[in-house]
């Protein structure tokens, strides 16, 4: 395995592990703790980490990104609940 495909290899056990975490939160919300958040928290830390690895290594730039990040939040703001006024 080279660099490359060991960074993308655990990118993807990194995202595996945030939707974990955030899997749990959900099917035991009433039973939801302080050390659940943390562990929501530290996955995100981690994906956020290798995110940047990514970005340094010149597989993808902030650019590109944040352009994809704006297409996102559009499609949120048409189809979803995260944007509206409550």
């Amino acid at each position: 395995m080279n660099k490359r495909q060991e960074m993308l290899v655990i990118t993807m056990e990194e995202c595996a592990e945030l939707i974990q975490a955030c899997s749990k939160l959900i099917r035991f919300e009433k039973d939801s703790c302080p050390d659940d958040i943390s562990n929501l928290q530290d996955e995100i830390g981690d994906v956020m980490c290798m995110i940047d690895i990514m970005k340094h290594s010149g597989l993808v730039n902030d650019e590109q990104i944040q352009e994809r990040i704006e297409v996102k939040k559009d499609k949120l703001m048409k189809w979803s609940l995260l944007f509206s006024e409550d």
